[in-house]
């Protein structure tokens, strides 16, 4: 299992880092520094945890001025990449929030060196006008991670981010964002657009539908980024509109000929092979089928918790069989747990499910 990213801030790399902010502010106290962020409750501390506390210890060694110890940040900024470096940005979103120009001009350059998609956010909620005027600025930006930022920093549901609640009831604020850049040249920002429009879909289903066939054909880079962006409403049988959007047409006609699990018993950690053969319409002179695995994984008082597993996509002729396999894994996860007892699996054709079967879980040693 691979070591949990909170591990990348350990002794070696806050060393050098202090050595670089000493080589561009000879005052700082780098002793000090470490003392703080080794300091009591580190070693529980989670990954975000560990960056704030990393803001923090910074607040209290660098100069008391906030434009000042900004400052010394933005000299050493270049030599200082990549996402274990999100703390940059992380101290403008705790201590800038008063110093608005100086503070979206630094969150600018950080985040074509990390990214400041978690930091804008509180700006947005301090006002909330002038922040989103800002974030459609960016999308004329000529580069790709600030274009993203405008997307990615105002998502509704973005994970592990503060909550924008105020879009989740509205998220009209957003749209002249997504409308700027949904043909945007770089597909690391069209990505973002489509998380932003699947994240809407989740509370606005038909405004989505509304845009997306509004946009789809005007452009191929918009009609791909769509399909990511739709990719909710597609698998959400209630919205066969989203599925005739992109060409998935009812099942009706698809014939499965194959769909079985072995083992039907699998012990906690284990693994199954899920088989499946499928038959297109008779009659068809071309079919596109999209097939999925549909996972019911149980939970406390009798819920179940339902996660799709896309099998195959293609387009075939009248009573062509599609078939394959595909092994599914009940290994613990740190975004899902396996509790034990009975797995309900469907076949999923097109946003319907036509098929199913059970596999039971056991806890480990207690396998037939």
């Amino acid at each position: 299992m691979a070591e949990p990213l909170k591990f990348m801030y350990d002794e070696a790399f806050i060393n050098g880092f202090a050595q670089r902010v000493c080589s561009s502010w000879v005052p700082f106290d780098g002793a000090r520094f470490r003392e703080l962020v080794f300091g009591p409750g580190w070693d529980e501390l989670e990954l975000k945890g560990r960056m704030r506390r990393i803001s923090e210890s910074l607040r209290e060694t660098l100069p008391e001025s906030y434009a000042e110890a900004l400052a010394v940040l933005e000299s050493i900024a270049e030599e200082c990449r990549g996402f274990p470096y999100l703390f940059f940005p992380d101290f403008v979103e705790r201590y800038g929030l008063d110093d608005w120009a100086r503070s979206i001009g630094a969150l600018e350059r950080f985040t074509q060196l990390s990214s400041a998609e978690f930091a804008v956010r509180p700006f947005i909620k301090r006002d909330t006008k002038r922040m989103m005027d800002q974030m459609l600025a960016w999308t004329k930006h000529p580069n790709e991670h600030v274009r993203r930022l405008a997307s990615e920093g105002c998502r509704p549901r973005l994970p592990w981010a503060e909550a924008l609640p105020a879009f989740k009831r509205d998220p009209s604020p957003i749209l002249p964002i997504l409308e700027a850049l949904k043909a945007d040249p770089s597909e690391y920002v069209r990505r973002s657009v489509a998380n932003n429009l699947n994240d809407i879909s989740k509370d606005h289903p038909d405004l989505v539908l509304e845009l997306a066939a509004r946009w789809h054909g005007a452009d191929p880079l918009t009609d791909g980024m769509l399909r990511h962006g739709c990719r909710s409403l597609i698998r959400a049988s209630a919205h066969p509109a989203a599925l005739g959007l992109f060409g998935l047409k009812p099942p009706e006609g698809v014939v499965v000929a194959e769909w079985e699990a072995t083992p039907s018993e699998v012990e906690a950690g284990g693994e199954a092979e899920v088989r499946y053969a499928v038959r297109l319409p008779e009659g068809e002179a071309a079919f596109k089928l999209r097939l999925e695995l549909a996972v019911y994984y149980p939970r406390s008082g009798g819920k179940t918790y339902r996660k799709l597993f896309k099998l195959s996509e293609r387009s075939g002729t009248g009573g062509e069989l599609v078939k394959g396999a595909r092994r599914l894994s009940f290994a613990d996860l740190s975004t899902r747990k396996h509790a034990p007892g009975e797995h309900r699996l469907a076949l999923v054709a097109n946003g319907a499910e036509v098929a199913e079967l059970t596999i039971e879980l056991k806890e480990r040693g207690m396998g037939g």
